[in-house]
């Protein structure tokens, strides 16, 4: 396998790294106000991803420096038609990540609620950004024979995007009821197991639709099997969740977004952005990676880097590993 390839399998690699984590992270805040009844309760959510959230996001920045690297005409291809919904996605993890700071340093209930509509707010347009921007980069954007963007801004939002931002957002709900179902105890634990099995399917119908477009357009032959081990995983997790496993469900739906990002990038393969002008015209691996010494050197450097940021990201998760309940929170201590 020559190196462009890798790296395109690095990319996609990192995209389903960043979505399993920061999935469930924005999934807590968008259940916070469903879920947290109580102030207690809504401090338990918060504390099921205060210690991990920053270094979900990490993920997003190494799949962008990782292109950037890798692949230059992909990101400027990317990032510059993309530009409003990266632009609001950068905004919306600003304030959320202001909002998780800032949130506990004022005893008031006017700060809190203030600060809580920041994290909700953001948790929901943050997925819908990401899927946006992911279902993009697969269906392809409207690019002329020099890879520059033809139309407005506002090109983006085509049905396959929008149905691709609805995906995103569905998975990031189920997901984060399933953390909270494994991070949780009491009240918090029993609403999201109960969130999860009365809305698990429906909230798995825009993700299956995604696939379905995707491989009926540009699929092929061995991506109905990764399409396959998505339901099966799905449909195996939601089981697990019912009898109260809940690390067992959690790690399947894990294996079902494995199955999503494979079959996705399956449909994108050779190719890293489509046109939807002209297909001859779209942007390929080949020419749109760097150099092979680029390659080489950058290569050589994630050898060395990836295993301590995965040490250390896996340290975190070991560490802060225990269930949360509202005899856990402790009293407010604020300005």
């Amino acid at each position: 396998m020559d190196l462009p390839t890798v790296w395109f399998c690095v990319i996609a690699l990192l995209w389903l790294g960043y979505l399993f984590l920061e999935g469930f992270d924005f999934g807590v805040g968008m259940l916070l106000p469903v879920l947290g009844r109580r102030e207690t309760e809504r401090r338990v959510l918060i504390n099921t991803i205060g210690p991990v959230w920053d270094g979900n996001e990490v993920w997003l920045i190494v799949a962008g420096g990782a292109m950037f690297a890798s692949f230059p005409g992909w990101y400027a291809g990317l990032f510059s038609t993309a530009y409003l919904p990266l632009t609001l996605l950068l905004l919306v993890l600003i304030g959320r990540g202001v909002a998780f700071e800032y949130r506990g340093k004022v005893d008031t209930d006017r700060w809190r609620r203030a600060w809580d509509a920041v994290i909700v707010i953001a948790s929901w347009v943050a997925p819908l950004m990401v899927g946006l921007v992911l279902s993009a980069t697969v269906f392809g954007l409207p690019l002329d024979a020099n890879g520059d963007r033809v139309g407005g801004p506002l090109v983006i939002l085509t049905l396959p995007n929008l149905l691709g931002a609805l995906a995103v957002v569905a998975f990031s709900l189920l997901h984060g009821a399933a953390f909270l179902a494994l991070k949780t105890e009491g009240g918090v634990r029993e609403r999201a197991h109960r969130f999860a099995l009365l809305l698990g399917v429906p909230l798995l119908l825009p993700v299956v639709g995604l696939l379905l477009v995707a491989q009926l357009r540009e699929g092929a032959a061995w991506t109905w099997i990764s399409l396959v081990i998505v339901l099966l995983a799905g449909v195996a997790a939601l089981a697990r969740q019912a009898v109260g496993r809940d690390g067992q469900a959690f790690v399947l739906q894990g294996v079902a977004l494995a199955g999503v990002v494979v079959t996705l990038f399956g449909a994108l393969w050779p190719n890293v952005l489509p046109s939807t002008l002209d297909p001859a015209w779209s942007l390929s691996i080949a020419e749109t990676a760097s150099s092979p010494y680029t390659l080489t050197v950058v290569t050589w450097v994630a050898a060395f880097g990836t295993p301590a940021v995965l040490v250390y990201q896996g340290w975190t998760y070991w560490v802060f590993r225990k269930r949360i309940g509202t005899e856990h929170i402790p009293p407010v201590h604020a300005a």
